[in-house]
């Protein structure tokens, strides 16, 4: 029988303490392309097979989604391991220290257990569905932010590949939306980081225009758990099946999401969420 997911906290801690020491010990290596302009570093890899063998021995009855590789063991539709091995793969191999290992379990669509570690800057983020949000052992909250003018709102990476420049168009005009109405707008190119700070009101806000789970699982519960209201374009409750991952805090939830929902009006139907 598969055990609680606060049962499996250690697991994931151990797990992701276990890619982080292999992050801040080795160097990037061969660079494998992805796409247009993207690619995974021969340490994406070497940190995903670590990872997936610690989980396997420690869960062997939970199959295991990573970016790199696919999907490993017998998925029931249950729980499912959701892992980036290193998440801001650009950032790291650039040499800035804003990247992280993201772990999350997913039950079905909704994330139940996440743990982003961010090995350059000694900091690691973990919470439990319904018990609370932690870096290391203290609990942490989402920013008491006001409102719109004085919040610090992260978006995600523009696109690169097939289409890129159809999508760009879209995040540009969101981009240029958000400029005029908060108080800053960061890309720190890491949905983790995203994730993490907005747990942490270190960011006020984060919009992504993409939700991939390997992405997005762990800082997405992590945000929850801290108490900030995390969503799709539409202002629906955010699983993994949605096609964006937005996380705010709560004072500022209601003018973030008219924001949204004014350039959703103008956007293509495609980029709508419909």
């Amino acid at each position: 029988m598969t055990a609680s997911p606060g049962a499996l906290v250690p697991v994931a801690l151990e797990a992701v303490a276990l890619a982080g020491d292999l992050i801040r010990s080795r160097r990037p290596g061969t660079l494998t392309a992805k796409g247009d302009r993207d690619m995974a570093s021969e340490l994406d890899f070497a940190v995903e097979r670590a990872v997936r063998a610690r989980l396997r021995l420690r869960t062997p009855e939970v199959a295991v989604l990573g970016e790199e590789e696919g999907v490993t063991g017998r998925y029931d539709g249950d729980l499912l391991w959701a892992l980036d091995p290193i998440d801001g793969t650009a950032n790291f191999v650039h040499g800035m220290p804003l990247t992280g290992v993201s772990l999350g379990l997913l039950r079905g669509d909704r994330p139940v257990l996440g743990v982003i570690d961010l090995p350059f800057l000694g900091a690691r983020y973990w919470a439990v569905e319904h018990a609370g949000a932690y870096e290391g052992d203290r609990r942490i909250s989402a920013s008491r932010t006001g409102g719109l003018r004085e919040a610090i709102v992260a978006i995600g990476d523009y696109a690169v590949g097939a289409g890129a420049e159809e999508q760009n168009a879209l995040r540009l005009a969101l981009t240029e939306r958000l400029a005029g109405r908060v108080q800053r707008v960061r890309m720190l190119g890491s949905a983790a980081i995203d994730l993490a700070w907005v747990a942490e009101g270190k960011l006020d806000a984060c919009v992504a225009l993409s939700n991939n789970p390997w992405d997005t699982a762990a800082g997405v519960v992590i945000a929850r758990e801290a108490g900030a209201v995390v969503i799709d374009l539409d202002g629906s409750d955010h699983t993994a099946a949605s096609t964006a991952t937005i996380a705010v805090a709560p004072r500022v939830a209601g003018e973030l999401l008219d924001l949204v929902q004014s350039w959703r009006q103008v956007a293509p139907p495609h980029a709508r969420g419909a």
